[in-house]
C-alpha cells in the first residue's frame, strides 16, 4: 500500500511521508580536529540529490545552520532556486560555528542569537520563510527552552517562521515545550527498527506533534552495506565515533548493532523490498504521524529511499514478525541510560 503525504502536527503543512535528511551534504566541519560531517561532498551531486527528490515526491528537506558550518543551507537552497513553492524546509538552530573555519564553536540558546540565526539562515537558504525552525539543543533545560516561545512566536506572526518543533530525545522536555508553545508542531527524534521510541511517539500522540525520524537507517547499518570489516574514514563523523554515535565504534560498525540488522533483514525484505526500503516501511506502519528523513548524499541513494513511497508501510503480518525477531534484542536497548542523545556533537563548556 503506497504512502504518499502526512501533516506536520498542528501546523497543518501538508508534507510527503519521506524527507531528505541533509546533514551529509553540508560536506566538511569539525570541532576542533574531530570531523562533524561525512566527509568530502560533491556539491553538484548534491544539489541533483535534492532535485531528483523533489521530481520523485519528496517534499521535506530538513537541515541545519551548523552542518558544514553553513555550506548545507547555502547548497540546499541552491539546489531549490526555482522550486521553492514545491518545497518544505526544515532547519535547526543553537549551535553557533564559524563558518570561514568550518568549525564549530559552542552553542548559544538566546532569544537575541535566535534572532540573528533565523535571518542568517533564510540568507543562506535563499528564502523568505523558513517551514519548520527546529531548536537544535537536545538536552537544554526545559526553563530556557520556555524562554525561547515569545520570540519565536514573534518570527511566526513576522511571516519568517511557519512552525516551530526541538530537536531532542528528553520526553519530559517535548511534553513540556509542546503544553507551552502554541506554535509547537513537531519533534525530531531518534526512531529506527533497531531503536524504538514508544515514549516520545506517545507524547506526539498527545500533543498533536508530527515525529521527525532522524536515523531512520541507523547511520546507513539498514543498507545493508556494512559489514564487520568494513572501515569508515578518518575524515568522516563515523570513522571517529564519538559517544554521542552509537551505531559506529572506532571506525567500525557496531557488532551489536549488525547482529540486530542480520534478525530483521529477512522480514524486512521478504516481499521483495531492500532493506533499506523495509526499515522505512516499519516506520510507516508505526506511526501515521511519523516523517522518516534518511539522510542522502547521490542521486541513487534518493531514489531507492524513493522507492519506497511505492511500497508504503508494512503489512501488519510483516511488521508483526519484525517484531517478533528484534522483542528480546530490543528490550534492553530501549533503557533511558542505554540511549544517547544524539546527533547533538560535543561542545565547549563555556558559552559564547
Amino acid at each position: 500500500m503506497a504512502v504518499s503525504t502526512r501533516t506536520l502536527g498542528r501546523s497543518g503543512i501538508e508534507v510527503s511521508a519521506l524527507g531528505m535528511g541533509c546533514w551529509a551534504i553540508g560536506g566538511p566541519w569539525a570541532e576542533g580536529t574531530r570531523p562533524l560531517g561525512w566527509g568530502a561532498v560533491d556539491d553538484e551531486e548534491s544539489v541533483r540529490a535534492v532535485r531528483r527528490a523533489l521530481d520523485l515526491g519528496v517534499t521535506l528537506f530538513d537541515t541545519a545552520d551548523t552542518y558544514g558550518a553553513g555550506h548545507g543551507e547555502r547548497i540546499l537552497g541552491r539546489a531549490l532556486a526555482g522550486r521553492r513553492d514545491e518545497a518544505v524546509i526544515a532547519t535547526k538552530w543553537g549551535y553557533t560555528f564559524d563558518e570561514a573555519a568550518r568549525q564549530a564553536t559552542g552553542e548559544d540558546a538566546s532569544p537575541a542569537y535566535l534572532r540573528r540565526a533565523v535571518t542568517d539562515s533564510l540568507r543562506r537558504l535563499d528564502t523568505d520563510r523558513i517551514d519548520l525552525y527546529q531548536l537544535h539543543l537536545g538536552d537544554l533545560p526545559v526553563p530556557r527552552a520556555e524562554a525561547l516561545v515569545d520570540t519565536l512566536e514573534e518570527l511566526v506572526a513576522d511571516g519568517l517562521v511557519r512552525a516551530y518543533g526541538w530537536s531532542t530525545d528528553r520526553v519530559d522536555r517535548a511534553a513540556a515545550f509542546a503544553q507551552v508553545a502554541p506554535g509547537a508542531t513537531g519533534v525530531q527524534h531518534g526512531l529506527s527498527v533497531l531503536r524504538d521510541a514508544p515514549a516520545m511517539l506517545a507524547v506526539c500522540d498527545k500533543h498533536d506533534l508530527a515525529s521527525i525520524a532522524r536515523g531512520p537507517l541507523g547511520m546507513g547499518l539498514l543498507t545493508g552495506k556494512y559489514t564487520p570489516g568494513s572501515t569508515l574514514p578518518r575524515d568522516d563523523v563515523r570513522g571517529t565515533a564519538p559517544n554521542w554515535l552509537e551505531w559506529f565504534r572506532s571506525g567500525r560498525p557496531a557488532p551489536e548493532w549488525l547482529r540486530r540488522v542480520a534478525a530483521v533483514r529477512g522480514a524486512l525484505t521478504a516481499d521483495g523490498r531492500t532493506l533499506a526500503q523495509g526499515a522505512l516501511g516499519w516506520i510507516w506502519a508505526r506511526s501515521g504521524r511519523t516523517v522518516p528523513i534518511p539522510g542522502a548524499r547521490t542521486v541513487a541513494q534518493v531514489e531507492e529511499n524513493a522507492a519506497a513511497l511505492r511500497w508504503g508501510p508494512l503489512a501488519p503480518d510483516q511488521f508483526a514478525e519484525v517484531e517478533r525477531q528484534l522483542a528480546a534484542l530490543r528490550s534492553a536497548a530501549l533503557r533511558d541510560a542505554d540511549r544517547p542523545h544524539w546527533p547533538m556533537p560535543p561542545v565547549p563548556a563555556a558559552r559564547p
